[in-house]
């Protein structure tokens, strides 16, 4: 019984998580779409908005038809409280998890990952701090932009 579940479970669960990741990717491209001082200005008004509340639903309902039933304990601290976050061991897809559960944060990720199909386009709507792992100046201009993020005063979405 268990066998005959997971031949009909496994190829539903990949076309619904197939089917969100490109929901996901749609909903990024509008956010992002003649988006001014791309990358250097933070989203603002509907656009944070629909990544904050759009984004993080989608991410939830993407691990939930994996069969990942995430509870939170405590709250999270807002952004004039905390406006960088920090998680650790960050080595997995699990990260995700955090990103939806905190309203989908800036996120430090390296330069190659913004030119990755689909993935990109989501992780570029993040407004991710990019680290280049070829300019050796790269981690000095990380922790000034990190700085610079984190001083903005709410302007800028938290960074984790």
């Amino acid at each position: 019984q268990s066998v005959l579940q997971g031949i009909i479970l496994l190829p539903l669960r990949a076309i619904c998580i197939t089917f969100i990741l490109l929901l996901a990717w749609l909903v990024a491209s509008i956010a992002t779409f003649c988006q001014p001082g791309r990358g250097f200005l933070p989203l603002e008004g509907w656009r944070r908005r629909m990544i904050q509340t759009t984004l993080s639903g989608l991410t939830r309902t993407a691990y939930f038809v994996m069969g990942f039933q995430v509870k939170v304990k405590g709250k999270v601290a807002s952004l004039l409280e905390a406006p960088i976050f920090v998680a650790a061991p960050h080595s997995s897809f699990f990260d995700a998890i955090i990103c939806a559960l905190t309203g989908m944060p800036s996120i430090v990720s390296r330069a190659e990952n913004l030119s990755t199909p689909v993935f990109g386009t989501i992780l570029s709507s993040l407004q991710p701090v990019a680290v280049s792992r070829q300019d050796p100046d790269s981690r000095k201009n990380t922790v000034a932009e990190i700085t610079r993020r984190a001083l903005s005063r709410g302007q800028w979405p938290q960074v984790i």
